[in-house]
């Protein structure tokens, strides 16, 4: 019998990337589960910090890794593909090398980046093209590409290309979108099984559910994407402007539909309060600017609410960043020495600011995580949202 047990544990661990369910709460749709790839476990739920071009602003990946405790980091296939550029990232052996993080990567295929450039941009069957905001030259993005480029940056989890539709748009702009988004996805499935990994390593692969806030849309993309059977699914097109309601709303129509077998990202979610909704309705992992981009304007997240660190309310308040809070600086810094740096505009203060704010994502995470495993998330949950919300 130990024999059996020391050669399953052998074929997960050291034989192909898995995803396992550990629990399921009984009272939402919440998981507490793990994704083991090449590079290391990801407990899930989990939030990725967001490390566009090669960095999560402001952060050593020592602190990444020692005081956020972060599995899995994202970087961007449009920001790593016109800087660095692919020849350096391959000549390096692959983004893990040329950053020095030895655990996980995700990276997004450029599709929501493109978007972003409405006006710089041209979109058809065959791909987008569009001007660097660097230096205005021309480029273009094809399903094909993208998924190559994304071999050669060399993340564990890579994402279709896809179209992000604006919000609002209109129900017909919606429907020629997502079945773009399909064809385009079948390319890019056929490309990613037709081409190897330039690395030591395995890649797996996500597609991308779309729809707008549109119902049945979303319905027929769950289904389509499904459907492709790829080890995750991401749902995107969500937090680009619509009300919090409608992100819940699409989420658990989709949760419905999607396997229950396979991980779910929502992309580009959210504040803490948004995360744990969506963890209730069925979400296994996240990324977010916010944490760190509200944090270098001064917003700090808290487990008692949320904190503009600039006010002059902090400017005697010697106590602590936050009592509850997990990393060095959360113990080191108090709010008015925090508060007195962002005044003068010392990039410190934007550091601490980032570094708490994204060790309390990662850690609320790993608390949802074990109020799922002991059974009472839904409590904790509810008390917790009332908290996250309050302005203090």
């Amino acid at each position: 019998m130990n024999y059996l047990w020391l050669y399953l544990n052998y074929i997960c661990h050291y034989m192909m990337p898995i995803f396992t369910l550990d629990y399921q709460d009984n009272s939402t749709k919440a998981r507490a589960g793990k994704i083991i790839t090449d590079h290391g476990e990801i407990k899930t739920p989990v939030f990725m910090p967001v490390g566009t071009q090669g960095t999560v602003k402001g952060l050593h990946q020592s602190e990444l890794e020692n005081e956020v405790k972060a599995d899995i980091i994202l970087g961007n296939t449009y920001h790593l593909y016109l800087k660095p550029g692919i020849e350096i990232i391959e000549k390096a052996g692959g983004i893990h090398k040329f950053i020095n993080w030895k655990k996980n990567i995700l990276t997004d295929s450029g599709g929501y980046q493109v978007y972003s450039l409405s006006s710089n941009r041209k979109i058809s069957e065959e791909g987008v093209q569009f001007k660097s905001h660097i230096d205005g030259s021309k480029h273009f993005f094809s399903p094909e590409n993208a998924i190559d480029i994304q071999r050669s940056i060399g993340a564990d989890i890579i994402m279709a290309f896809d179209e992000c539709p604006p919000y609002p748009c209109d129900y017909s702009y919606a429907k020629n979108s997502m079945h773009l988004t399909h064809r385009w996805l079948d390319r890019c499935v056929d490309r990613f099984n037709n081409t190897q990994p330039l690395y030591n390593y395995e890649q797996l692969f996500f597609p991308i559910l779309q729809g707008s806030t549109y119902k049945d849309l979303r319905k027929q993309s769950a289904e389509y994407i499904s459907s492709k059977n790829c080890f995750g699914n991401a749902i995107g097109g969500l937090s680009v402007g619509e009300p919090h309601d409608e992100m819940y709303e699409m989420t658990e129509i989709v949760c419905d539909i999607l396997p229950n077998e396979k991980p779910r990202y929502l992309m580009g979610v959210g504040t803490p309060a948004n995360l744990l909704e969506n963890i209730a309705l069925g979400i296994d992992m996240f990324d977010c600017v916010m944490p760190t981009r509200n944090g270098r304007n001064g917003m700090l997240f808290t487990s008692e609410g949320v904190i503009n660190i600039k006010n002059k309310k902090w400017e005697f308040d010697y106590s602590l960043i936050d009592i509850n809070g997990t990393t060095w600086v959360d113990k080191t810094y108090s709010k008015s020495y925090l508060r007195h740096l962002f005044s003068v505009n010392e990039m410190l203060g934007r550091q601490i600011a980032s570094i708490h704010n994204l060790g309390f994502y990662c850690n609320l995470m790993n608390n949802a995580r074990e109020r799922i495993i002991q059974g009472d998330f839904i409590n904790w949950k509810n008390k917790m949202v009332k908290k996250l919300i309050n302005r203090l």
